[in-house]
């Protein structure tokens, strides 16, 4: 199995460490700059397999759905994308670091020391975000995803009828719950549907998490995402969100709103009723409980219900920041300075 996701995980996880050693770098470290050049390559090796140069059927995107899948890949060498719309295929757009320019001032020395790096971005970043090109305020994109596959994912993902609920993105679209992906193998067919709460099998010990409910750690990941394209695209690329509605937003627009629709889950509706107690009436109404939060495992993806632990306060409770950061960032002064830190905040008299 070739996992989407896990290459996802692992571009991030080497810009991570690109970003951790530039910033040593830039405090006199000199010792981390040979590997800021193996981080770099890193991410590049790992972008590039996920789409090659060249008109391949067994890679990772498919450009007919615009979408990326896992790819299944036989003893004989043959592959198969295996084509469900879930996490996997969003994933691929969380691989993305914003640099800033007093970073980019380290470079050209690291560049000069290793020649051979400019030379590979350009063969290697056709199919991905150029990290040469300059954005807003000169800075410098290291992204999986390149423009035209980033409004193509985000298409999907801001679909009401795939991937956006009312209460987040869920882990899987809903389109396969009207249609199911079937894998038939040796005489034998392996489904998945959407589930939009509780598993209907028990595989996997019956975690349902990436069959179709909303997932805390995923929509965190995406929001942060979305920040640090829209710090290099800025407010001249808008999207369609949802997708269909003619409403057109920047990226931290869109992430603002996924938030507003993760904040649904907790917060009480016209009913007075808070979706995350869903058919718990004591919870609902009960002077000891009604106030009393409880942060689940995952949530009901067309509900917002709590499933699976109801003390999971460590990435469910993200919502808690999630709600603190865009109440009190300040976005024009972020800006000019994409990393937060205590100038971006919002004065408490202001």
């Amino acid at each position: 199995m070739e996992q989407s996701d896990g290459n996802a995980w692992m571009a991030l996880y080497s810009q991570n460490m690109l970003e951790i050693c530039l910033e040593l770098v830039h405090l006199g470290y000199d010792e981390y700059r040979d590997k800021v050049v193996d981080y770099y390559n890193h991410f590049l090796e790992i972008a590039s397999a996920m789409d090659r140069i060249g008109d391949n059927q067994d890679e990772m995107w498919d450009e007919e759905d615009q979408f990326f899948y896992d790819v299944l890949r036989f003893p004989d060498g043959s592959a198969t994308r295996l084509k469900v719309r879930s996490l996997v295929g969003l994933l691929p757009l969380c691989a993305a670091t914003v640099l800033e320019p007093e970073h980019l001032e380290l470079m050209p020395s690291i560049a000069k020391e290793h020649k051979y790096m400019i030379t590979r971005t350009k063969r290697l970043s056709k199919n991905i975000a150029n990290p040469l090109q300059k954005g807003k305020n000169n800075r410098r994109l290291l992204s999986v995803v390149n423009e035209d596959k980033l409004r193509s994912i985000l298409k999907v993902m801001l679909d009401e009828k795939e991937f956006l609920s009312d209460f987040g993105i869920r882990s899987l679209s809903k389109y396969h719950e009207e249609n199911p992906y079937v894998f038939s193998w040796n005489n034998e067919e392996f489904t998945v549907k959407y589930v939009p709460g509780e598993s209907d099998s028990t595989m996997f010990g019956g975690n349902s998490n990436w069959r179709g409910p909303i997932w805390f750690p995923a929509n965190t990941v995406i929001i942060r995402a979305l920040f640090q394209q829209y710090a290099f695209y800025g407010d001249d690329f808008k999207i369609e969100c949802p997708t269909g509605s003619g409403n057109m937003m920047t990226l931290i627009e869109v992430a603002k709103e996924i938030i507003r629709r993760l904040e649904n889950i907790f917060l009480k509706d016209e009913k007075g009723y808070r979706p995350v107690y869903g058919w718990y009436k004591d919870f609902q109404e009960d002077k000891y409980w009604e106030n009393n939060l409880l942060f689940y495992e995952y949530f009901h993806g067309d509900n917002g219900a709590g499933i699976g632990a109801s003390h999971q306060t460590g990435w469910s409770g993200m919502i808690a920041y999630l709600m603190v950061m865009f109440r009190t960032t300040n976005f024009d002064m972020l800006m000019e300075k994409a990393h937060w830190d205590k100038d971006t905040r919002i004065k408490k008299e202001e």
